[in-house]
């Protein structure tokens, strides 16, 4: 059923509408905004969750900038959008810890590069792959 939101979600965001999403969804912006990792779900149905939600934050301030905790490392970096839910994030500068076996730590840093959109959907903000290759789930902090 995931899957089927993603495809819907990446429809609608081309024809530039937000999927499904309340009026209040719709205005929101990310600036001044906190939130935590729920789950990543690939194009084929697979499901990974994080142990430890907490551990995996994105803090999007004003101004463009943004705070990162992805696993065991920390950082920043930039971000920007167009208005559309089109998202731009730029490269990260984190901390560079070994972090556990079963993290998602490797799988966000080789997707962040292909994270190209967003929506914000019953409070839940998702991050759109490229391609309709996947999407990440992140639940207010």
């Amino acid at each position: 059923m995931f899957r089927q939101r993603i495809v819907i979600a990446t429809v609608l965001l081309v024809a530039g509408a937000a999927w499904g999403a309340s009026a209040a969804d719709r205005g929101k912006s990310l600036a001044g905004t906190s939130w935590q990792l729920v789950r990543y779900e690939d194009s084929n149905g697979g499901d990974r969750r994080p142990k430890d939600p907490s551990k995996y934050t994105l803090t999007f301030q004003t101004g463009g900038r943004l705070i990162a905790r992805i696993d065991c490392n920390r950082g920043s970096g930039t971000w920007k959008t167009n208005g559309r839910l089109g998202l731009a994030l730029g490269p990260l500068a984190l901390t560079k810890a070994k972090c556990p076996p079963g993290s998602l730590h490797d799988q966000i840093l080789g997707d962040w590069k292909h994270l190209q959109s967003y929506s914000i959907n019953k409070g839940h903000l998702l991050l759109l792959l490229k391609l309709d290759a996947g999407a990440y789930e992140f639940a207010p902090r």
